[in-house]
């Protein structure tokens, strides 16, 4: 049966006829007034539509919107939040006034969190995207997003009797969320197809606008495509190896070639994580067709212009395939690109390892001039995790930098603190990126009015969980008897710790349960009561999550804890919002060194709440005594049961001696002032630095400008340098066995004192290398009892004589900076002035 199709939308009346427009820019989404011209309509509608807008005048009856359109208070609002709109986006941004360049920036992703109403991620890589969006629109970078459109998104979450995690995977209506499809030039939905395994799969385009920049999302659920195709961008996450394989090709194939049929070239990619690296596949042949490049020249350019950000901290975390299955779907790319499987294969591959799969993060460090981890420990972690693909280069030296992620604050804050800062802080605190003079007047604010603005929020948090946990008792066909309990459940006022986010087992959920006797006590003290909200998912096949995911709830179900510890099922943007901006204590327990960053714990930073976390990602840079708490002191254990003893038992110590008097510790007046001059030291310390406007207004000046500065260099002239670039590139990697320090002249003293140095001389074959194509360096440091040096600087030798026979003297000086015992030695690396990291070669020699 075949069956027409056509698309039908709201009847608005002529007065309010940018209503529609301003429900599909996702602006709403972080300004308050924007967003109260839909609540406004009905309160009620607004949240059964799950705060979509598009799903919102779908379902609003007709005689409601002629109403308003005729209603003097209602027109004075929406002609109020139509022109901030277009203020908004036609405002003279920080991107304007701080550059005169405009290059476009591609930003690619898996998934994004904007909003509840699109429901395309899973937690904290998605959620990140979407800040990132929203501070790039704020600060008025030139961006697009590229990612997948998924039918089902990730999944919905409901729980047995037993506390036994269920899923279920309800279907995204498209034509009711705030989008709409690309058109192409003859007003037809745009279509652009990728080849997988041979097959022809035809994607749509849809946008998001997110304030002042769209985001692009992929779909093959077109008719066009056979049934197995059509499923490619069902689930986020879900599937086999092969479905990753399909999902990635069309999202960074798929994306490049949507991009270039919509007109648009981006000068730079960013790849926010390794799902989208297939889309250099698609750049270095767009490069090598419209340029006559080879491969080589073409790897050159196309890298020259790509970011990589790495989010994992384990080496599970990359996406890897199988030679076969790599084959089977690059078969048709490889031919158009001129190589072979295994030259392909090579450069996914750890070197020395031939038998390896292809590894995504692999071949977007290869294919990239940048590489960032996503915070300062983060970075350290990823250096090590990566260094076997620079193996001659030292640790510290491989080339990883790092930007902390951060949040968008103005989506993370609630309404009411929202509006104390707009008075006291000044209208614009939240404009530029970084810290300013606005955060400074957090001090200002009278601790009556900041007390009683969180308390409110506490209030709300309370109200909201119980509102939930009675659909949750109903709909596990609760008594009346349970219903009417978790009606009185939690407190108003007692101290409130929020734990919530994805079930995996690293992020040791149970560690506040390692002695439950003990925490029950501390939750049921009479005179100073603690109260904690659980939520978060496990991946359905995660098993081990699960297990922990119920032994949090069965803690919540026993009788002597019920009234002070809660779940609230299906954690997602809405319950996050409510916890964020309520709780007073935020509780983080990964095994170190295992989150990358975490962001959850910095939503609450503006909302007045505090953090009580092992220092790791993020907090291991943002914590001092005077703004949280650590659990710990950043120690690292083999033995992971004997770390969970001491940790949960720091925990609790925490809690019981230093967090729940601190709150109790009231004035005469009934205030906890030194617990609120806490909130205030939070706020102004932590809430400009991690934020994504700063985070973005570091990619901007550390990798945006610099990267679309060096592709700008390598594409000129016909791609001239990119060329030069490569056959650089080849010679070295084709003559490097012959190079060699020969001879290093060492010195034997021992008077050298402060502020001297000492003279290096060393000789060094290159064969038919040229001077210019290496540089010679000292690498000196602080001797350790191996006689090795862990941690060293370097500084530059100089040619100065052509020995003959490719062999050349090199001399400096090693500056003796402070007392002890050092060392130095001589090495040779590649030297190229478009060469952005080592990563581009891997290569260097060592006395």
């Amino acid at each position: 049966m075949r069956v027409h199709t056509f698309q039908v939308i709201p009847r608005i009346p002529e007065r309010l006829g940018r209503l529609r427009e301003v429900a599909l820019n996702l602006l709403w989404s972080w300004d308050e007034e924007v967003r109260s011209v839909f609540r406004r309509i009905d309160r009620d509608l607004w949240e059964q539509s799950n705060q979509d807008p598009m799903l919102m005048l779908a379902r609003v009856a007709q005689d409601r919107l002629d109403t308003l359109a005729s209603d003097d208070a209602y027109l004075a609002l929406y002609d109020r939040v139509v022109d901030r709109l277009d203020r908004y986006l036609k405002e003279r941004t920080y991107w304007d006034r701080r550059y005169s360049s405009r290059p476009l920036i591609a930003y690619f992703s898996a998934e994004y969190g904007l909003a509840e109403c699109l429901p395309i991620y899973s937690g904290g890589l998605g959620l990140l995207a979407g800040h990132h969006l929203k501070s790039a629109s704020d600060l008025g970078v030139p961006l697009v997003g590229v990612g997948l459109l998924y039918q089902q998104g990730y999944f919905r979450q409901y729980l047995a009797n037993d506390g036994w995690q269920q899923e279920s995977y309800p279907t995204n209506d498209f034509y009711n969320m705030a989008m709409e499809p690309v058109l192409d030039g003859d007003g037809r939905p745009l279509r652009v197809s990728v080849l997988l395994a041979g097959e022809a799969t035809a994607i749509a385009v849809w946008k998001v606008t997110v304030g002042r920049l769209p985001l692009y999302l992929l779909d093959t659920n077109v008719p066009e495509n056979p049934r197995p195709l059509q499923d490619i961008t069902d689930q986020l996450y879900g599937g086999n190896e092969e479905t990753r394989i399909r999902q990635e090709l069309v999202l960074g194939v798929g994306g490049l070639r949507a991009l270039a049929a919509m007109g648009l070239e981006p000068d730079v990619c960013h790849m926010n994580e390794g799902h989208s690296a297939f889309l250099s596949v698609e750049r270095i042949r767009m490069l090598m067709r419209r340029h006559g490049l080879t491969f080589a020249e073409a790897m050159q350019g196309a890298r020259a212009g790509n970011i990589f950000t790495t989010h994992t901290p384990v080496p599970a975390g990359f996406d890897a395939f199988p030679r076969d299955l790599m084959g089977r779907y690059l078969a048709e790319d490889l031919a158009d690109l001129g190589v072979s499987l295994d030259e392909f294969m090579a450069l996914g591959r750890r070197p020395g390892d031939a038998h390896g799969p292809f590894n995504m993060a692999g071949f977007a460090i290869r294919t990239s001039a940048h590489v960032n981890g996503v915070s300062r420990l983060h970075g350290e972690v990823s250096r090590r995790l990566l260094r076997d693909y620079s193996p001659g280069v030292p640790e510290a030296e491989v080339s990883v930098g790092y930007v902390t992620n951060g949040i968008h604050t103005r989506s993370s804050l609630s309404r009411e603190m929202s509006q104390l800062f707009d008075r006291y802080l000044g209208m614009d605190w939240w404009r530029d990126p970084g810290p300013s003079d606005a955060w400074t007047r957090v001090d200002a604010i009278p601790d009556e009015e900041i007390w009683a603005t969180h308390a409110r929020r506490r209030e709300r948090l309370v109200a909201f969980a119980r509102r939930r946990l009675v659909e949750q008792v109903k709909r596990r066909g609760g008594s009346a008897r349970e219903v009417e309990h978790v009606r009185g459940v939690l407190s108003t006022q007692a101290l409130t710790i929020g734990f919530a986010r994805r079930f995996a087992t690293y992020k040791r959920a149970a560690l506040v349960l390692q002695d439950v006797e003990r925490f029950s006590r501390i939750l049921r003290d009479t005179d100073r009561p603690v109260q904690i909200i659980f939520a978060g998912k496990a991946h359905p096949k995660d098993h081990e999550g699960k297990e922990v995911l119920r032994r949090a709830v069965q803690f919540c179900m026993r009788e002597e804890n019920r009234a002070r510890a809660v779940f609230i099922e299906d954690y997602d943007i809405t319950v996050a919002r409510y916890l964020l901006q309520g709780v007073d204590v935020w509780l983080n327990t990964p095994r170190r060194l295992m989150e990358a960053s975490g962001t959850s714990g910095m939503k609450v930073l503006p909302n007045g709440g505090l953090n009580l976390s092992i220092l790791d990602g993020w907090w291991s840079e943002g914590y001092t005594p005077e703004v949280g708490w650590a659990i710990g002191r950043g120690e690292d254990y083999q033995d992971h049961a004997y770390q969970d003893v001491v940790e949960s038992s720091d925990l609790y110590e925490l809690l019981e001696k230093e967090i729940v008097p601190l709150f109790y510790a009231r004035s005469a007046d009934g205030m906890p002032r030194a617990w609120i001059q806490r909130m205030k030291a939070s706020m102004r310390q932590l809430s400009p630095v991690f934020s994504t406007n700063r985070m973005v207004g570091e990619y901007a000046d550390r990798y945006y400008r610099p990267t679309a500065g060096l592709y700008g260099r390598l594409s000129a002239d016909g791609f001239a340098r990119a060329k030069a670039l490569a056959a650089w590139k080849a010679l070295v990697e084709r003559e490097w066995n012959h190079v060699l320090v020969e001879h290093v002249e060492a010195t034997d003293r021992h008077d050298l004192v402060v502020g001297g140095s000492v003279p290096v001389s060393a000789v060094v074959a290159l064969g038919v290398l040229p001077p210019s194509a290496v540089a010679v360096e000292a690498f000196f440091g602080h001797v350790d009892a191996n006689r090795q040096i862990p941690h060293g600087s370097v500084a530059g030798l100089y040619h100065v004589e052509d020995l003959g026979g490719g062999r050349h003297r090199y001399t400096g000086n090693v500056p003796c900076g402070r007392s002890g015992l050092f060392g130095y030695t001589v090495r040779v690396r590649p030297h190229h002035e478009d060469a952005s990291n080592y990563f581009l070669t891997g290569l260097m020699a060592w006395a």
